[in-house]
């Protein structure tokens, strides 16, 4: 089946489908409008209560359990940490009752605890989630699910033996762009894709994982030896411990903390099952502060030709040195337009709605035309901009509303720890490919090394 044919048909299908995926809200793709506004329906009904445990109260896990609070029927009632200084400011935030450990097991041995937000850095995400998994805990992990490709099928089969919910931590994939864009790109607006590409800026000290140290850190308050009990033994470091993502040890570089978001992106949008040859690029052009991973990075990638869509080819960039302060965005470019996909904002931009103003061109229409002049036509904008309804409460609270409602439904997830593996294996092996200075490949269906 040729791939006009084949999209052809998957773009029916989805169209009809639409409506059960995406907001119902939505305005029609090709109003000609300046701008539409993209909304969806929320429910509001008391449900029944889910208790949590957060086990990483870093910056991302604080973010995350401020978030899920932020839901009607959501109890925080257990913190773990390496650091007391996080555990004595989580009673601080979340009240005196909590209990408090270093010991993640001790959260899991607890019958009061329904879901565990896994906040740890990376080097600990497949073994806590396997543990959570097997206590017959569901579970929210933070980006990206594993910390080096091998670790991905153990996970995938304990959460398909253990029967709970699972969800990875790129909350992008549940932001009204997102969802806007796969509706769109499903319509055919901007033609078939044959390219993307990604761009992740920062230059703030902190932006560059610059994270603060507490002055009392020391290894009195810091359990050190579980931290690295699982990598190479090491004698205390504080920034090793505070600045992790520094250090290949404990972190995945900025493919594995920004990558990994453009990643989940693109394969939500268009369905893509990944990239089957990457390579990678880059240096340590300003913060050569002991990191052991580059400030700046250059992803490519190729997205072979499959039933969900195209071949294409993908570039990434990630620069902590922007001193313009630098900009976020995805761009899926097709034969017919491009849009440019942001968590509350698509903007489409079309080739084909104006005249062109090369005489060659125009000439050249005029002679298919048997010498006579076209007749004008009245032309769509060549630009819709479709924004996020005043009042969206954002990506990262409709990420942990999806994630709550499966477990009240006994339902699904979309990214579920295969979707979740697909988008970090090509993250992880982008670092791979920098460090080891070579092409990989990789078997997007069967999620393997080739």
């Amino acid at each position: 089946m040729s791939n006009k044919r084949r999209l052809f048909l998957k773009r029916l299908g989805l169209a009809g489908a639409a409506s059960a995926l995406v907001p119902t809200a939505f305005a029609e793709a090709n109003k000609p409008a300046p701008f539409n506004i993209i909304s969806r329906n929320q429910t509001t009904a008391a449900q029944k209560e889910i208790k949590l445990a957060l086990i990483g109260a870093g910056i991302m896990g604080t973010e995350d359990l401020n978030t899920a609070l932020r839901h009607t029927n959501v109890e925080v009632v257990a913190v773990c940490d390496l650091y007391d200084g996080r555990l004595e400011s989580a009673k601080e935030k979340w009240g005196q009752h909590l209990f408090v450990t270093k010991d993640h097991k001790e959260i899991l041995k607890r019958e009061d605890i329904d879901a565990v937000i896994i906040g740890t850095p990376d080097h600990w995400h497949q073994q806590i989630s396997i543990d959570a998994l097997n206590a017959g805990k569901h579970v929210y992990c933070e980006k990206p699910m594993v910390h080096s490709v091998k670790e991905g099928h153990a996970l995938i089969d304990a959460w398909k033996k253990s029967g709970k919910v699972f969800i990875v931590g790129s909350q992008g994939i549940s932001s009204l762009g997102n969802e806007k864009a796969k509706e769109l790109l499903a319509q055919g607006v901007i033609g078939d894709i044959n390219y993307a590409e990604g761009f992740w800026a920062r230059h703030s000290p902190e932006g560059a994982w610059q994270y603060a140290i507490p002055r009392d850190a020391s290894a009195n308050n810091v359990d050190w030896k579980r931290y690295i009990s699982n990598t190479e033994d090491r004698p205390f470091d504080p920034l090793r411990f505070f600045r992790w993502r520094n250090y290949l040890d404990y972190g995945t570089g900025m493919s594995g903390d920004l990558f990994v978001h453009l990643f989940t992106s693109l394969h939500f949008i268009t369905e893509s099952l990944g990239p089957d040859k990457i390579s990678a690029m880059g240096g340590l052009r300003y913060w050569d502060d002991g990191r052991e991973v580059p400030d700046v990075l250059l992803g490519m990638f190729q997205y072979p030709d499959s039933e969900q869509h195209p071949g294409f080819n993908l570039s990434l960039r990630c620069n902590f040195v922007d001193g313009t302060s630098g900009s976020t965005y995805l761009k899926i470019v097709g034969s017919k337009g491009s849009m440019d996909v942001k968590w509350d904002e698509v903007v489409v931009k079309t080739n084909q709605t104006a005249a062109s103003n090369d005489p060659f061109l125009e000439e050249q229409a005029k002679m298919i035309q048997g010498g006579e002049e076209q007749r004008k036509k009245l032309l769509p904008p060549p630009e819709t901009v479709y924004k996020a309804e005043r009042g969206y409460k954002g990506a990262h609270y409709d990420h942990f509303g999806n994630f709550f409602k499966a477990i009240r439904e006994n339902g699904t997830v979309i990214e579920d720890p295969i979707f979740g593996f697909r988008a970090a294996a090509p993250a992880l092996l982008c670092n791979d490919s920098y460090f080891e200075d070579r092409f990989l490949s990789w078997d997007p269906v069967n999620m393997k090394v080739v």
